[in-house]
């Protein structure tokens, strides 16, 4: 039998759960797993957002999602033996979604909270609901419409080590400072589009068995000081991350570089299906 290594309920907050979750990228924070070179086993991930987002008919939630939160990641998993300067080999054996929370959704973000792809077209939030029976998907939003999902993490990767983190935030403080100037490497300046940096950011953060935001922000010097560097897993990056591949679905193998002892391998931001690329930002039918 499979070993299922790590368990959610998506009914619960991700603090709440029995296997700490993270929603960053750092080297001191610590797995929360171990597997053997070569083990098959099982994850469960709740959606990117923590469940934020609710299965009903307003587009309320999707407007005034706290993305400072994203993404929710299971992990980090312990490689026992993998060092830096190895390249992990990971092989998806099966996928599908949550047993019991067979549903997703997709949206439009609001103008004012980063919108996405076409958002001075389409300046208002929006939601639909998708039902996902087997491989197949309909929404109640979206009637006549049916098909089969091409089920994908879109977020998976290995941990930083000290040096790549502190590269990853130099590297994207200059984008940022660069914005609203002839240097601007985005279009941030006149589209509402999604930089290609994301500083680091205490709101928000999870850092698995370090603890969370609600808890430890400002309480506690060592948690706010790894807060402080981790890096957000909105862009992806050398360690692979947030990659949004839509074709990384079952049989398929993936390398990532190892830059700690262990790996420290975390994956969610589950995908029921998606097209080339998740323009409009939640592009995705997004799921546990």
């Amino acid at each position: 039998m499979v070993r299922k290594l790590i368990s959610v309920d998506p009914k619960i907050a991700p603090w709440e759960q029995e296997t700490p979750l993270h929603n960053r990228w750092h080297p001191d924070i610590p797995p929360v797993a171990s597997v053997e070179e070569g083990e098959v086993f099982r994850v469960e991930c709740v959606d990117w957002t923590g469940g934020q987002i609710k299965n009903d008919d307003s587009s309320d939630d999707v407007k005034n999602v706290d993305l400072s939160q994203v993404h929710y990641l299971s992990g980090p998993i312990e490689v026992k033996g993998a060092k830096p300067g190895d390249l992990l080999k990971v092989e998806f054996l099966n996928l599908g979604c949550l047993e019991g929370d067979e549903w997703g959704f997709t949206g439009t973000f609001a103008k004012e909270n980063g919108g996405g792809f076409l958002t001075d077209h389409y300046p208002k939030a929006t939601k639909a609901i998708w039902d996902l029976e087997g491989i197949y998907c309909s929404s109640r939003h979206i009637p006549g419409v049916r098909f089969p999902g091409l089920i994908h993490p879109g977020l998976i990767g290995t941990a930083p080590n000290k040096k790549l983190l502190a590269m990853w935030n130099e590297r994207e403080a200059k984008l940022c400072s660069e914005e609203g100037t002839a240097d601007e490497k985005t279009l941030c300046g006149c589209l509402a589009t999604r930089p290609l940096a994301c500083l680091p950011e205490a709101k928000g953060a999870m850092l698995g068995k370090l603890g969370h935001f609600l808890e430890k922000s400002g309480n506690d010097e060592a948690w706010d000081k790894v807060a402080s560097e981790a890096a957000r897993t909105v862009p992806g990056r050398e360690n692979g991350g947030n990659c949004d591949i839509k074709n990384l679905s079952r049989g398929c193998t993936v390398y990532f570089p190892v830059f700690v002892n262990g790996a420290n391998l975390s994956m969610g931001d589950m995908h029921f299906s998606q097209g080339d690329g998740e323009v409009s930002f939640c592009g995705a039918i997004e799921m546990s």
